[in-house]
């Protein structure tokens, strides 16, 4: 059968078995070898750029900066116009700088991807009749899928069947609350909004559950046509800020150089051609052109790393944030608690044991099909007061964040009993009447005093406390939430859950990291002071959900950096936290894994997640933990410490070389009746000197990148550049007056004593500055080591080279030779001096 073009169906106007008869399905689902072939004719439902168009717009962008551009560009009409071999040798030297920026960034995203295949997302779906999770990439139009709360909703369908389903569509629709959804048809003119009866990509369940047939996957869902109208980015983060105003600094210098250069030489009388191409190639020397790629090798080794030690990078520029993270916030329960919750005791309102109570309980929790939970799991765990199956299920209610309920009707006596479990003061206040262990009622505001101090001595002892109460309902009457009322309170649970092993050692060491723990929490104040005093946290900086209803945007700003636990917390006011703690000047990581935590983890600079965390949360995270350990944390951020650390490394290295290269060759070519270096050979050391630092990402970083958490400085750099650019570019007037004055010099030995000098000093002077410490004290990796030397020996053997003459280069005499050693030594001892002097003025 032809399945309809999904573009020209309105099937949220289609009864639900209309739909399934037009997409070729059934209550039933699809066979798993239908399926198999809708995914080879529809394609993966992904909206990520499949591979092979990656890697073109990979290569692509090597060679679309506009200096490259106009580098070749002037490289073409030097070829037109007669000079076709040095043409050549220019876009040669191009051409191996773009292929091999292109093949390191490729292997490091060949490796992410890789990584990221490890974090599970999949979705429940009826296939041959049965129900089995699959990959949420291999969804086809006709499948029916099931959804419970958590669930990341993977396409566009249309509800079959649905209880006290709600779902969160603010990435779709803007709408800040969840919306209820139910089976049905509504107009075929009907706004997204508007659509009550259909579920869109990229929407999560908020509570409830669903059955729901697929009918637009990938780029044909409503969300992936506006991301690829609208080229949908995720924002960008700090390390991205950072890269980009560094960017511009450089643009701006390259910009004032280009003019300057070409002006200088052009009323100088040299030839205008040769002019632009030498003023052009100094601008590509100055720019850092492997900087993308350095990066790429950087993050990609540092996610390598990070995976050995069980924390999966979703979002590259993560690892750099994660580093700079100085404020750590976490929900208690099973990231600082044991999250393996323990029954601890089931009581009437007298706190008298209550079989009755334990009863309800476990006939609540075992009926229950929503969304899983350790509370429900710990109730499962006891030995079964009664035979659940002596008690059929007639209705659910499912539980949500504004009731803080869950009902399950059973059949008993007779009629349906109504259980009813959740936040105690949520279930007293649909309580008309209690009942104590013998059966004996009272009006609920008769013992309303009595269950205050329970639960204000229960919380005092760090144990969780949830009611229990019933109602008798007639058989066969339909239940919603409306019956959640007049109700009777049987009695009250009590749960226990432990400090991990080791979590104070731990946050000990991220406090040495130089990052501070809030905890953040909907437990109520009393728990959370008992936790947090047992970590070692101030209970009494604290801030509760019903303080922050009273504090402005503006006050919270000022308190947020001194306050230490937030109990009491609602689900949305977790993002109002998250952005004083930002706009109060720190990078801020938080770790969630429920329904409620997307916009939190969205709103961080960090948003961590795990792996057996509900969809939507693993959705929204950059980075998943594959143990929902905090030990995993201090390595992951020690290791993103490391990656931000070789990053700057290589752009303060490759900007001050540059930059004192580019300072001489201007000058040089001021009092020079030649250019100082061709644009070949310019580009030819560009290249040399860039090779070594791919090695970057292996080198060894010093404990003070480590112990503190460090951010983009654009000041640093910039004295960073100067000071050591114009130290390099001191010992090349140096290595000027050396080949002009001693050696008498003419055009081609100048041009080759500078190009070894220039290129040696760089490379040697990389195993300097790489560190803040002597050269002694903090050896650099094996792999730098060696490819620095390696290419201080294929520059002094180019002279003697078959290529000599092509690049324009002529052998030197020994003297030469001599003095540049002295030279170097003499620049490796400045350097090394003047990087004291430095550190100690200027602070990163």
């Amino acid at each position: 059968m032809n399945i309809p073009d999904p573009s020209t169906l309105n099937f949220w106007s289609l009864a639900p078995d209309a739909l399934l008869k037009s997409l070729d399905s059934s209550n039933q689902g699809l066979s798993s070898g239908e399926a198999i072939k809708r995914l080879k004719e529809n394609g993966p439902n992904s909206l990520a750029s499949k591979g092979k168009t990656m890697m073109i717009t990979l290569l692509f962008k090597q060679f679309v900066s506009p200096i490259i551009l106009l580098l070749i560009g002037a490289d073409i009409l030097s070829y037109v116009l007669g000079d076709k071999a040095d043409a050549v040798i220019i876009l040669m030297i191009v051409l191996i700088s773009g292929l091999l920026g292109f093949f390191q960034e490729r292997g490091a995203y060949n490796a992410v991807q890789k990584l990221k295949q490890l974090i599970t997302s999949t979705v429940n779906v009826i296939r041959d009749g049965k129900q089995q999770a699959v990959p949420s990439e291999n969804i086809v139009p006709g499948d029916i899928i099931v959804l419970d709360a958590g669930d990341r909703i993977p396409a566009d369908c249309l509800i079959i069947e649905s209880t006290s389903l709600f779902v969160g569509e603010s990435s779709l629709t803007g709408e800040s609350y969840p919306v209820e959804k139910i089976a049905g048809t509504v107009a075929a003119d009907a706004v997204i909004s508007q659509r009550t009866n259909s579920l869109f990509m990229g929407t999560n369940v908020f509570s409830g559950m669903a059955k729901a047939v697929v009918v637009h996957t990938a780029k044909d869902s409503e969300f992936g046509k506006i991301s690829k109208s609208l080229n949908i980015r995720p924002a960008e983060n700090e390390f991205a800020a950072g890269i980009r105003k560094f960017g511009y600094l450089l643009a701006e210098i390259t910009g004032i150089l280009l003019i300057l250069i070409f002006l200088a030489n052009i009323l100088l009388k040299k030839d205008i051609l040769d002019s632009f191409l030498f003023a052009v190639a100094l601008a590509v020397g100055l720019t850092p052109q492997l900087l993308p790629a350095i990066i790429s090798i950087n993050l990609a080794r540092g996610t390598r790393k990070m995976a050995e030690k069980k924390v999966i990078v979703k979002r590259l520029e993560s690892i750099e944030n994660f580093g700079s993270m100085n404020v750590f916030c976490s929900d208690k329960t099973g990231t600082l608690t044991e999250g393996t919750i323990s029954l601890h005791g089931c009581v009437d309102y007298n706190g008298n044991p209550s079989d009755k109570v334990s009863k309800y309980a476990y006939l609540n929790a075992i009926l229950e099909t929503g969304f899983s939970n350790p509370i429900d799991d710990s109730l499962k765990a006891m030995k079964p007061p009664v035979d659940a199956s002596s008690f059929p299920k007639t209705a659910e209610i499912p539980y949500d964040f504004l009731r803080k309920r869950l009902s399950i009707a059973v059949t008993e006596n007779g009629a349906q009993c109504l259980i009813t479990k959740g936040a105690l003061n949520k279930v007293i206040e649909v309580c008309t009447t209690a009942t104590d262990g013998e059966g004996k009622p009272v009006q609920i505001s008769d013992v309303k005093a009595k269950l205050d101090n329970q639960f204000q001595e229960y919380s005092s002892q760090g144990l969780r406390t949830l009611g229990i109460a019933i109602k008798t309902i007639p058989a066969g009457q339909k239940i919603t939430t409306a019956d959640e009322a007049g109700m009777t309170l049987v009695g009250i649970l009590t749960f226990e859950d432990m400090l991990k092993e080791g979590i104070v050692d731990t946050i000990k060491e991220l406090n040495g990291l130089g990052i501070q723990l809030k905890v953040i929490t909907g437990d109520n104040r009393l728990i959370a002071a008992n936790i947090g005093a047992k970590l070692g946290l101030d209970p009494k900086a604290m801030i509760t959900g019903p303080d922050l209803i009273n504090i402005n945007d503006t006050a919270l700003v000022t308190r947020v950096n001194k306050t230490v636990i937030f109990a009491e917390i609602e689900p949305n006011q977790k993002e109002r936290i998250l952005l004083a703690c930002k706009k109060a000047g720190n990078v801020v990581g938080y770790m969630g894994d429920g329904i409620n935590d997307a916009a939190a983890l969205h709103a961080a600079d960090v948003g961590i997640s795990v792996n057996d965390g509900v969809d939507v949360a693993k959705d929204a995270a950059d980075i998943v933990l594959m143990e929902k350990d905090l030990r995993v944390l201090v390595d992951g951020v020690k290791e993103g410490r490391t990656t931000f650390a070789n990053t700057l490394k290589y752009i303060f290295m490759a900007t001050s070389a540059n930059f004192g290269n580019m300072f001489s060759m201007a000058g040089a070519s001021l009092f020079l009746t030649y250019l100082p270096l061709l644009p070949k050979q310019i580009l030819l050391t560009n290249l040399l000197t860039d090779l070594p630092e791919t090695t970057i990402a292996t080198d060894s970083v010093d404990d003070d990148w480590i112990t503190q958490p460090r951010r983009w400085n654009l000041g640093f750099i910039k004295k960073f550049m100067v000071v050591f650019g114009l130290i390099s570019s001191v010992f090349d007037y140096l290595t000027f007056f050396v080949l002009l004055r001693l050696l008498n010099a003419g055009m081609v030995e100048f041009r080759t004593g500078w190009f070894l000098e220039s290129v040696i000093s760089a490379s040697s002077v990389v195993l300097i500055i790489r560190t803040r410490n002597s050269v002694f004290k903090s050896k650099p990796s094996k792999y730098l080591l060696w490819s620095t030397i390696a290419i201080m020996l294929v520059t002094i053997y180019l002279p003697y080279s078959p290529l000599a003459e092509m690049f324009g280069f002529k052998p030197l005499p020994a003297l030469f030779f001599g003095a540049m050693l002295f030279m170097v030594l003499l620049y490796a001892i400045t350097a090394e001096i003047a990087k004291k002097i430095f550190y100690k003025n200027v602070k990163m």
